[in-house]
């Protein structure tokens, strides 16, 4: 054991300018090739453009496992520029432990609010950095702070982070500027109290190497070189890897952690993968893995959760950014739930059923959604009935190349920067991918989402005792046929069979093989009678007839299902 390194991913997140950044670089003893905005563009603008990673190391303490060894804290130094939420969500997906970096002297901002949703989907344990601490007055510093950790505290309240580690520092007193002879403020503190929070990560090396990677580029005479995290599985010299997104295939030649040779690496290690020459404009960030182990997808269904602070209603049809894995593109969506009868079961995790019923929901179905169709059903007091599980449809506007039972996060990226409003929707897992192109022929049909649809009509006048003209359920030019068969309700209770087309107006004839109450055959006769009256022009009469007389029009209701995808479009009654 002597010698182990533990490695813990520890993702800096949180508003643009807050610091992070600068805390990265107070915090680390080790930059890798990535960190401190090392990108031109990135210098110039003075923000962080892309993941940086850099590492701390440290003794392991002794509740970690026995020593000698060591505690590496990787640090994932995400952006905070708003448009840039595409790279946090891929940096969000390999982190452990989460630091919120707050500026101190604004408190929590709209990306603070967002990279807060991300580490709730993502993330077990966060700790909130009180940053920029310095720029407080000195003799209003400390009751500033008391104040501002009390704010943070109410604002984790009800999430999964209630109760975590809030803790001051100044990571670059005097700002960008300032010589490098100030030292940081409360680093050391923040040390202690990541080391605290530090856990054993669940990690297993067997299973497909999966590797996301967040940079590449080529080393003269040596080869290309890709670093990344590795998310899944374990990786060796010489074995060969995948890049699917180039639909090549290449060999290990070395491979190094932090400026180290090392020989094998497995889930969780962030490492540098050095493979025969290609060239790495080709491949800024993407998944690399065991040959074949991926799949590429144009639609998938997936299980879903609203994310709570996103505004308003989920829309079947909209289009959202779907980020899944690591890439994100435009996806439209349909929503849908279990059948009414089934919305309090238990559904199984990370399965989905083929054989079972779904409901077609306009849309997400939360608390405050209109009552839907199959949520009317289960109604009791006028409240909308939530299903404990609910599911989408994915199409994807471009084929999508990821893991099984990958995140999945959909987003409104194009809502106004400035807006203070989140624009994450939802998240959730992916459960069944579509890689065949002609999924909408080949897979679809097998996916059993009904519509309920509901008609009504009225009756006309009686034919005998077992017969009944009705109108106003078709419109003229629908062909009846199609509808002979099916069951209908009378208002007054009887059941029917449509029998068959009318005349030519959309009229139908109805078959009642149980006869007409009694009851209803006066009412129908009664309010024909009045019909003929009124029709001889005597209105006030008719008038004065239905008010002493209020003789309802006996209605007839039509129910049934129809699946979205079957090509037949039958119609089915249970």
């Amino acid at each position: 054991m002597a010698g182990r390194v533990l490695n813990v991913n520890v993702g800096v997140l949180g508003h643009i300018d807050s610091g992070k950044t600068a805390l990265a670089r107070a915090l680390s003893t080790t930059g890798s090739t990535a960190a401190f905005d090392r990108a031109p563009q990135s210098r110039a603008r003075g923000i962080t453009l892309d993941l940086g990673f850099s590492c701390l190391r440290t003794a392991l303490p002794p509740r970690l496992g026995p020593g000698p060894g060591e505690l590496q804290f990787t640090l994932v130094d995400c952006p905070g520029h708003a448009s840039l939420i595409r790279t946090i969500i891929g940096g969000a997906q390999i982190i452990d432990l989460m630091m919120l970096v707050i500026d101190v002297t604004k408190g929590m901002q709209t990306q603070s609010a967002e990279c807060l949703v991300i580490g709730q989907i993502a993330c077990q344990k966060m700790v909130v950095v009180l940053n920029k601490i310095d720029l407080l007055p000195e003799g209003k510093r400390q009751s500033a702070i008391e104040k501002m950790t009390k704010k943070m505290q109410k604002t984790l309240e009800n999430t999964k982070f209630c109760g975590c580690p809030i803790v001051a520092v100044a990571a670059k007193p005097g700002g960008p500027e300032a010589p490098e002879s100030e030292n940081p403020v409360g680093v050391s503190e923040l040390i202690e109290v990541l080391k605290s929070q530090a856990y054993l990560p669940s990690r297993d090396p067997s299973g497909h190497f999966l590797m996301a990677v967040d940079h590449c580029f080529s080393i003269k005479g040596q080869g290309t070189v890709m670093t990344g995290t590795i998310l899944s599985g374990s990786v060796s010299l010489g074995d060969n890897v995948e890049i699917p997104a180039l639909k090549v295939t290449k060999k290990v030649k070395s491979m190094q952690m932090f400026h180290t040779p090392v020989t094998y690496a497995m889930q969780g290690d962030r490492v540098g993968i050095c493979v025969t020459q290609f060239d790495p404009k080709l491949l800024e960030r993407g998944l690399i893995c065991t040959p074949d182990s991926l799949h590429t997808i144009h639609g998938a269904i997936i299980s879903l959760k609203k994310i709570q602070y996103f505004r308003g209603a989920l829309q079947t049809k909209a289009k959202f950014h779907i980020t899944v894995g690591h890439e994100t593109v435009m996806g439209r969506v349909m929503f849908f739930s279990p059948a009414p009868a089934d919305f309090n079961e238990e559904i199984q995790e990370n399965v989905f059923d083929f054989e079972k019923d779904y409901l077609y929901q306009e849309e997400y179905l939360s608390k405050d959604s209109v009552s839907s169709e199959g949520s009317k059903e289960n109604d009791q007091a006028g409240e909308v009935q939530v299903p404990k599980q609910q599911w989408a449809l994915l199409e994807f506007e471009k084929p999508v190349t990821c893991p099984k039972l990958c995140l999945v996060i959909g987003s409104k990226l194009d809502t106004d920067i400035h807006a203070n409003t989140c624009r994450l929707a939802f998240h959730g897992v992916l459960l069944q991918g579509m890689e065949d192109k002609n999924y909408t022929e080949t897979f679809l049909p097998k996916l059993k989402v009904y519509k309920l649809k509901h008609k009504e009509g009225q009756v006309e006048r009686v034919m005998d005792d077992y017969s009944v003209i009705g109108r106003s359920l078709f419109k003229k030019e629908t062909n009846i046929q199609i509808f002979v068969g099916l069951k209908v309700k009378l208002s007054t209770g009887e059941s029917g069979i449509i029998d068959g087309g009318f005349g030519q107006s959309g009229k139908f004839k109805i078959r009642i093989p149980d006869g007409l109450k009694p009851d209803t055959k006066m009412l129908l006769t009664v309010a024909s009678k009045k019909k003929s009256k009124g029709g001889k022009g005597d209105t006030t009469k008719e008038d004065e007839s239905s008010k002493n007389d209020s003789a309802q029009p006996v209605t007839i209701s039509l129910s049934f299902k129809r699946y979205v995808f079957d090509t037949q479009k039958k119609m089915i009654q249970s």
